[in-house]
């Protein structure tokens, strides 16, 4: 899987040693870039627009969002909490399988409640009340993904009811559609979504409010054909008489964060074998699941590859081959570009590998502080 994003911006000039290693750092003013893009797209269109906490859960920047955005989206009970207490505007919470016991302060807190069935929607309807928007999430069954594993409409797909099982009746008592079918993606998968999808909810649109097109929108890149976008949006809201909701993630902080590590050794075994303080398996676990390869800040084009890889004991924590910018040898710093999405937020201790640390920079006025430092009882608490 290759990721179009990978624009050092700002931090070409960032002294890589002004941090400890590892360390995220995230420029404020290039998240404020993407909000301003987003809200842009929000003014022109007529959209709402929520940040999915999932993608981008960096609540030290949560007014700044809530300056810029309508609210956030969810995806359960924790996340809402976070939304609660932190950031500004709508809360809209979705969950695969929303359990018993969490479903009245999931109410309480939330203003849209969607369901990924119909039989879970009737499950809980003793929870619900007037004061909650309820919607049921469809599986349009048209595939956009590159990666079938990520593509929510892959066959068997668990995630969203198939539109050809819905029958009026399931609408009862809801007041919108939600569907989420894309990951880093132009506009075109959306209009050909659209396209496939219409047809088949068409009878339905006087009894729906809104349709949620979700997220996995790269509308923050350079070449996304934000344009075409906001187009479409008016033609939708004018054609169904709904709102329309994006729930833009990885859009709000594209290009807006680094991963910094140093080398702790390097050798030859048929190629240099670098051991670096950055693990794939606990610090960018999507460099594994994915597959993709992170784009390195001042990758050479020519010259020997060095083999990244984290210091865990998995065989597989390998990040990839690297032409360095630095001498490969013990102490030299390096970075990964575009981490401040997904990356901190699936974080985790295996093998008791350090989480790194969360810096704050602005890239403007160079103030650079630290949001988060973590200490070896992150790992020992999450155990018993």
């Amino acid at each position: 899987m290759e990721t179009r994003a990978g624009d050092p911006g700002a931090f070409a000039r960032f002294d890589l040693y002004r941090v400890p290693t590892p360390a995220f750092v995230v420029d404020e003013v290039a998240v404020r870039r993407n909000l301003a893009i987003l809200a842009d797209v929000r003014a022109r269109s007529g959209a709402k627009v929520l940040s999915a906490l999932k993608a981008f859960s960096m609540w030290s920047l949560a007014d700044v969002v809530g300056e810029y955005l309508d609210g956030v989206c969810t995806s359960g009970l924790w996340e809402a909490r976070l939304a609660r207490d932190h950031y500004k505007g709508e809360i809209a919470t979705y969950c695969a399988g929303y359990k018993e016991a969490d479903m009245a302060e999931i109410v309480a807190i939330s203003d849209h409640v969607i369901f990924n069935s119909p039989a879970q929607h009737r499950r809980f309807a003793g929870y619900l009340n007037g004061s909650v928007d309820v919607g049921l999430r469809i599986n349009p069954e048209h595939a956009e993904g590159e990666v079938a594993k990520y593509d929510p409409c892959q066959p068997c797909s668990r995630l969203g009811f198939p539109v050809s099982q819905l029958k009026p009746d399931h609408l009862d008592g809801v007041s919108g559609l939600h569907f989420h079918t894309l990951c880093e993606q132009d506009f075109e998968p959306l209009q050909r979504t659209w396209d496939s999808l219409k047809p088949k909810i068409a009878p339905y649109f006087d009894r729906l409010k809104w349709l949620n097109f979700g997220g996995g929108h790269h509308i923050t890149r350079a070449d996304y054909q934000r344009d075409e976008l906001v187009e479409f949006i008016k033609s939708v809201r004018n054609e169904t008489g709904c709102e329309v909701y994006l729930e833009p993630g990885e859009a709000i902080a594209l290009d807006a964060g680094i991963l910094v590590g140093e080398l702790l050794d390097v050798f030859e075994n048929g190629m240099p074998i670098g051991i670096t303080d950055i693990s794939a398996t606990c610090h960018m676990p999507d460099v594994i699941e994915a597959p993709y390869r992170p784009a390195m800040l001042g990758e050479l084009s020519n010259g020997p590859a060095v083999r990244l890889g984290g210091p865990s004991c998995l065989a597989g924590d390998i990040i990839g081959d690297y032409r360095l910018p630095v001498a490969a040898e013990p102490g030299q710093r390096f970075a990964f570009l575009d981490q401040a999405h997904y990356s901190m937020v699936k974080t985790n201790t295996f093998n008791g590998v350090p989480l790194p640390s969360i810096w704050l920079w602005n890239s403007e006025s160079d103030e650079l502080r630290c949001v988060r430092e973590f200490g070896w009882e992150e790992f020992r608490d999450r155990l018993s």
